[in-house]
């Protein structure tokens, strides 16, 4: 284990090395032909942006090696006492980063989009500026500007707004890697939905970010992106059939990550070929002097807002795998699609309000879209139980299908520790959980995972109706 982590900080280093060397060659060749009655100042700006992409690079070189690290501990503990433990340990450190990253990432986006509705453009703004915003927050008054083009003189310190972006996509991923693809026969895969490989599965689902991509980016490169209500119209139509596609793929939960990380990729492709491209331009530009075409900040800026559309459907996939009853549905694409279009609905009402745009449809509208998804998967009246069903019963069928996993000592082959904690050691453990059985074996049938034990549809009616009768031991 000592030579493994030696290896992966020994490889640190190189890459480190590697791209600090190839920033600096380039800074040196641009520096090279900065004419000679320039200021010394205009190399150091030019050796400070390689030093800013050469940092990123490093910060690249660093999370790669982390998840190399991940990969290689995993695979070297897999099969022992101390694999649940890991992974564990991992699932909360990896969950951690991503949910920090991604609030910074999110807030910066609405906090962006929120300056850009709420500025001031007529009263007092300089002929230069775009607009203005005066603020008061945490004890403090602030007086924001924005430029038309860009300020005669680009200042020092300009801060970036990309890291927060690219992290949180590449913690995503490697939470992926950690949840689902670790475990890809338990997670991933439900041979009640299709039988595939672990390898299998995990080449779609990372190949259909890619496909995703190119679809949207292709999209956006056609008259409709001038088109909104048309482009939105087959922008949602595409996110239905990805939605439809996972969930014939994949099982319900891994479907719906799935869905949310494929949206999230085409955030983060946003950040990495569009805006920051065309910030670049817009600084370089501004430098040189040149005029700059106006399009680059406009495209920019609309791919901007995509993301900003995109966060509450991200949002909820993040939190669904704690709610059986959304990807537990008998039709999970359709709850999915209707969820998405609810909560883009929201967003768009808080954009038109930030604005100053009074709208009241959008809100009601959004809302009975997402009271319309709790109503259809309600669920089905509890079918009339004929006989009275007894514990032992209930019990037989439990230490049958459930125990393998929910025990104090399980047998099973993948999980080393009871999911979650929930145990049905003792009729008084099985008693005092009915709730959540009725609730994961009989109405969302998300329990057993991905029915590994084939627990029958009369078996989960027997259980059902114990409750439904009192469930008592």
């Amino acid at each position: 284990m000592l030579n493994i982590i030696l290896y992966c900080f020994l490889s640190l280093i190189l890459f480190m090395l590697i791209f600090m060397s190839y920033h600096i060659r380039s800074a040196s060749k641009a520096a090279a032909h900065v004419a000679p009655g320039e200021d010394a100042e205009a190399k150091g700006a030019v050796y400070k942006e390689a030093f800013d992409l050469s940092q990123g690079s490093i910060y690249a070189s660093i999370v790669f090696v982390i998840i190399l690290l991940l990969v290689v501990i995993y695979s070297s503990i897999k099969g022992t006492p101390l694999e649940s433990h890991v992974q564990e340990w991992l699932n909360v450190v990896v969950r951690l980063m991503h949910v920090t990253f991604g609030i910074a990432w999110i807030g910066a986006s609405f906090y962006f989009v929120f300056l850009e509705h709420a500025l001031n453009r007529t009263n007092n703004v300089r002929d230069e500026l775009a607009g203005n915003l005066w603020a008061v927050h945490g004890g403090g008054f602030y007086y924001l500007e924005k430029y038309k083009e860009a300020p005669k003189e680009i200042p020092k310190d300009l801060h970036w707004f990309k890291y927060e972006a690219y992290f949180t996509w590449l913690s995503g991923f490697s939470l992926l890697f950690v949840v689902y693809y670790f475990n890809a026969k338990a997670f991933l895969i439900d041979t009640n939905v299709l039988n595939i490989t672990p390898l299998v599965a995990i080449s779609i689902g990372i190949g259909s970010f890619v496909v995703a991509w190119v679809m949207y980016h292709l999209l956006c490169k056609t008259a409709l992106i001038k088109k909104g209500i048309w482009f939105t119209v087959i922008g949602f139509a595409i996110a239905t059939a990805f939605a439809y596609f996972y969930t014939h793929v994949f099982s319900g939960r891994a479907a719906y990550i799935h869905f949310g990380a494929m949206l999230g990729t085409l955030m983060v492709g946003n950040v990495f070929f569009i805006i920051i491209p065309a910030q670049r331009a817009m600084v370089k530009a501004a430098k040189q002097g040149t005029p700059l075409n106006p399009e680059l900040g406009k495209h920019a800026g609309l791919r901007s807002l995509h993301n900003n559309y995109f966060t509450l459907p991200v949002l909820f996939v993040m939190v669904s795998n704690h709610f059986p009853s959304t990807f537990g549905y008998d039709y999970p694409w359709l709850l999915l699609a209707i969820i998405t279009l609810g909560t883009a609905g929201v967003k768009h009402w808080l954009n038109l309000r930030e604005k100053g745009q009074l709208n009241i449809w959008v809100l009601p509208a959004s809302v009975l879209v997402l009271l319309g998804a709790a109503f259809i998967s309600a669920p089905k009246k509890q079918g009339e139980c004929k006989t009275e069903v007894s514990f032992n019963e209930v019990n037989m069928i439990l230490q049958k299908r459930c125990v393998s996993c929910h025990s104090s000592k399980p047998t099973d082959d993948v999980f080393t520790a009871p999911p979650n904690g929930v145990v049905y050691d003792t009729p008084d453990d099985i008693v005092r959980l009915r709730d959540k059985i009725l609730q994961r074996v009989v109405i969302t049938k998300t329990m057993p995972q991905n029915n590994k034990t084939n627990m029958t549809l009369e078996e989960r009616e027997l259980i059902g109706c114990w409750i439904h009768q009192g469930g008592k031991k």
